[in-house]
């Protein structure tokens, strides 16, 4: 595992394009619909958020290839997970677990308490992170008119 540079964020490309996928799959409210905007967009801003030291990048990779991205929003007193992804054939090998621990690590040294993870209604991912010891605080309802 190590810190992404912001030069590099193209790589996590694949893994987004993942997480769109997935997301379009298992959302209950906006399948087919995910992402509002273009990945190099995203990237874009991933870039912005490293230089600005905003945002940390870790990664986990295998020959060159990013298996799984933790992308954190250090913001004062509150830190953020912006985004926890692992390739879906690479999960179940603890790559998740590492990388929120390692982001946990991060906001710990920061001295940042109060951490926040969306996740998005359907996905299967909030079992994960309530065993980590996140718990719902919110529901945020939304409409498009």
């Amino acid at each position: 595992m190590r810190e992404l540079a912001s030069k590099e964020v193209y790589r996590l490309e694949e893994c987004l394009n993942a997480l769109a996928e997935h997301h379009n799959e298992v959302s209950r409210n906006f399948k087919g619909a995910y992402p509002k905007k273009p990945v190099e967009k995203t990237l874009a801003s991933f870039e912005k958020d490293i230089e600005s030291g905003r945002s940390r990048i870790e990664v986990i990779e295998e020959d060159g290839r990013i298996l799984g991205f933790c992308k954190i929003d250090l913001e004062g007193s509150e830190g953020k997970v912006d985004y926890l992804i692992v390739l879906k054939e690479t999960r179940g090998k603890g790559y998740g677990k590492m990388l929120l621990d390692r982001a946990m690590e991060i906001f710990r040294e920061k001295g940042i308490s109060m951490i926040e993870v969306r996740v998005v209604d359907g996905n299967d991912a909030i079992g994960f992170y309530e065993k980590q010891g996140f718990r719902i605080n919110s529901h945020i309802l939304r409409t498009d008119i």
